[in-house]
C-alpha cells in the first residue's frame, strides 16, 4: 500500500487527506503544532460519517475503512518515512514553504515527489532552495478540494515529464480532475480567470452600472449556470451554428470592442471600493454566524451539484 504524506493539517490539509484515502492510499498528516495533526482526524472523522450518511462519501471504501488509513504525527521525520508523494498544505507564506521543503528533502529519497498546494506562489519561488527540483511541482486544489475537484499542476521549470505524469495519474486516480499548465505564470489559470471576472464585476458595481447582489446572479442564475458543466471555450463552440469559428466571425469584432471599453484595473482599497463591500455586509453581514451559515450553505450546493454531475 503506497503512502502519502500530508503537510499542514488545515482545511486543505484535512481535504486532502480525505481525497487521498478515498482512493486507497495511506495517509499520513503532519502539523507541528503538538496534537493539531490528532484534532484534523476527528475533525475528518465527523465529515466522512456526514458524508457516508449523505451517500456521497466518495470511493469504494466505508468511512471505517477510510479512517483506517489516516495517522497524526507530530514527528516531521516519522511522517515522511515511507511516503513516495508530499503534499504541503502550510499557510501561504514563502519563507515557510520554502523552510518546510527544504526539511522535507533532507528527510526524503530522491524519487519522492514534493507538491506544494500553494495558490498564488509560483514553483520557481517556493523550491528555489531546494537541491533536485526535477520532482518539485505546484498541485492547486480549488477549496473545498474534496467538492470542487480541479487541481491546476504546475512545473517548476525544471520539473521533469515523469514527475508531471505521475502525478496528474495520482489526481485522476483519486478522483481529481488535473490540469497541466505548460509553464508557471502569476495566478495559474484558475486565479487568472477569476480575478478578470472579479475586476469587470467590480468595475461594474463602481460605475453604478449594477448592484452587488444582481452581478452575482449574473454568475449564479446566467453564466455559472453553463460554467458548471461546460467552459467558455466550448460555450462559444456550441452557441453558433457552425461553431467557435462561425461564433468568432458573428460575435468577434463585438468583443473585441467591449475589451476595448473596460476601464483599469480597480482600487480594491479606495472610499468607492469601501462603499461595495458595504454593500455585500448588508446582504451578508461580516460576523462569524453569518459567514459560518453561508459557507455551509455553499459547501452543500457544492456536494448535491458534485452528485448531479457524477450522476451524468
Amino acid at each position: 500500500m503506497k503512502t502519502i504524506t500530508v503537510i499542514g493539517s488545515g482545511l486543505i490539509g484535512r481535504s486532502w487527506s480525505m481525497v487521498f484515502t478515498s482512493g486507497g492510499f495511506r495517509v499520513k498528516i503532519y502539523d507541528n503544532q503538538p496534537e493539531q495533526a490528532a484534532k484534523a482526524i476527528t475533525e475528518i472523522r465527523k465529515q466522512m460519517e456526514e458524508l457516508e450518511e449523505a451517500h456521497m462519501l466518495r470511493g469504494e471504501l466505508t468511512a471505517v475503512q477510510q479512517l483506517s488509513l489516516i495517522s497524526s504525527y507530530d514527528d516531521l521525520a516519522q511522517a515522511l518515512e515511507g511516503a513516495f508523494f508530499v503534499q504541503e498544505c502550510v499557510f501561504e507564506n514563502l519563507e515557510v514553504k520554502q523552510s518546510v521543503f527544504q526539511d522535507t528533502e533532507r528527510l526524503v529519497g530522491e524519487d519522492v515527489i514534493l507538491s506544494s498546494s500553494t495558490s498564488c506562489l509560483v514553483p520557481s519561488d517556493v523550491f528555489s532552495k531546494v537541491q533536485n527540483r526535477r520532482r518539485c511541482l505546484v498541485s492547486h486544489p480549488v477549496n473545498p478540494p474534496y467538492y470542487v475537484k480541479l487541481v491546476e499542476l504546475v512545473p517548476h521549470p525544471e520539473t521533469t515529464a515523469a514527475v508531471m505524469n505521475a502525478t496528474y495519474a495520482l489526481m485522476t486516480k483519486v478522483g481529481q480532475a488535473p490540469i497541466r499548465l505548460k509553464k508557471e505564470i502569476d495566478g495559474f489559470a484558475l486565479n487568472r480567470v477569476q480575478a478578470a471576472i472579479t475586476a469587470e464585476s467590480w468595475r461594474l458595481v463602481q460605475d453604478g452600472i449594477v448592484s452587488v447582489k444582481d452581478i452575482d446572479l449574473v454568475m449564479s442564475e446566467g453564466l455559472g449556470m453553463r460554467y458548471a458543466f461546460i467552459g467558455p471555450m466550448e460555450t462559444m463552440h456550441l452557441n453558433a451554428p457552425e461553431g467557435l469559428g462561425d461564433y468568432m466571425n458573428r460575435y468577434g469584432r463585438s468583443i473585441t470592442r467591449m475589451l476595448n471599453s473596460f476601464g483599469p484595473v480597480p482600487d480594491f482599497l479606495s472610499q468607492t471600493s469601501k462603499n461595495i463591500i458595504n454593500e455585500m455586509c448588508e446582504l451578508i453581514p461580516s460576523d462569524q454566524q453569518h459567514l459560518s451559515g453561508r459557507r455551509e450553505r455553499r459547501d452543500q450546493l457544492l456536494l448535491g451539484l458534485a452528485k448531479l454531475k457524477k450522476d451524468h
